[in-house]
């Protein structure tokens, strides 16, 4: 054992907290509806009673694990709804990760992983990426074999030659997709993005807020995922601020297409958000002591930096408020009607 632990990071500091068997059931509620569940593909070189263990837990993902023994080096976990367990479905927890005054039968959350001699493990860290996510990660090694890139563990992520969008660089950093290698069974990465995101949507509704992460850009736009699942696009002509791979930014579902695919916005265009928009301008010119040069000819950028919306959306507002009789439009200015 001593030269396994020799291996291992000087001791951080563990945020994660145990919790008393009593609030077992609650507890694993709670934490588990924000967990999606990973279908594992075992290896076939694994035994039979570590291919059992795959069935219990989620390689790549964080699982809540059950407290069984306790030892000098580290605490053992299973994925066991009870108090019996079996050695095959036990995990390492290693010392330097336990939470202060954990016991045997304390839940805890936990992330599992193979460290460096292939060994399935638990840690109490939180990876810069799971399995079926995306994540903007750096490159810290580049071998004949493939990339190494840190994902926050002590064990870096792979990206094999093949898995490469374009040759990766020490130093720089890419949008990958985290997946476990049907053929080893270990966790991996991607950069060929178009693989694993799905295109066509039939569930996304226009208007609704989504989770955007920039991955590439082409003449039409920007490619974003959706979420960790989808992939949309944001039209150069309808954003007004500068972006670069790896941003990750709230946006909103424009359009699903007749083809299913969906066009992004950075901007709300309902007639809610317009309201909203025609009361913060305003607000804006009676700041300014009752006219603004801000007008419907003035540059999407200067609209953009003042009220985060497109000029169109910019544009429809002033017309409600003149039609609503509550401002003047003149070539250079907006003023309000007394």
């Amino acid at each position: 054992m001593s030269s396994f632990y020799k291996k291992l990071k000087p001791s951080s500091k563990v945020n994660e907290s145990s919790k008393p068997a009593a609030q077992a059931d609650q507890f694993v509620s709670e934490v588990e509806q924000d967990l999606t569940s990973t279908t594992v593909t075992s290896p076939s070189e694994k035994t039979d009673d570590v291919l059992h263990l795959f069935k219990r837990v989620k390689i790549g993902r964080t699982n809540v694990l059950r407290v069984v023994k306790r030892l000098p080096f580290g605490a053992y976990l299973s994925p066991g709804s009870n108090k019996k367990s079996f050695d095959l479905e036990e995990i390492l927890l290693p010392k330097r990760y336990e939470p202060e005054n954990l016991k045997v039968d304390d839940l805890l959350k936990v992330f599992i992983y193979f460290d460096s001699e292939d060994r399935i493990i638990a840690t109490t860290e939180q990876p810069l990426a799971q399995v079926n996510e995306c994540a903007y990660l750096k490159v810290v090694d580049v071998n004949k074999v493939g990339a190494f890139l840190d994902m926050g563990l002590m064990k870096d992520l792979f990206v094999p030659y093949a898995e490469q969008e374009t040759p990766m660089k020490v130093g720089e950093s890419y949008v990958v997709h985290v997946y476990l290698d049907e053929h080893s069974g270990r966790i991996m990465a991607s950069s060929k993005l178009d693989k694993f995101l799905i295109e066509e949507s039939h569930y996304h509704k226009e208007d609704q807020a989504v989770d955007l992460l920039i991955y590439a850009e082409s003449d039409l736009g920007y490619k974003a995922v959706i979420g960790s699942t989808y992939q949309g696009l944001l039209f150069k002509n309808e954003v007004f601020q500068a972006l670069k791979i790896g941003d990750k930014l709230i946006g909103y579902i424009k359009k699903v297409r007749s083809d299913k695919k969906i066009n992004l916005s950075l901007q709300l265009a309902s007639e809610k958000t317009r309201g909203s928009l025609a009361n913060q301008i305003l607000h804006f010119i009676k700041d300014q002591g009752g006219t603004s040069t801000l007008t419907d000819k003035s540059p999407p950028e200067a609209i953009y930096q003042q009220f985060k919306v497109s000029k169109k959306s910019y544009k429809k507002a002033l017309g409600a408020l003149y039609k609503r009789k509550l401002i003047m439009i003149e070539a250079n200015k907006v003023s309000l009607v007394d």
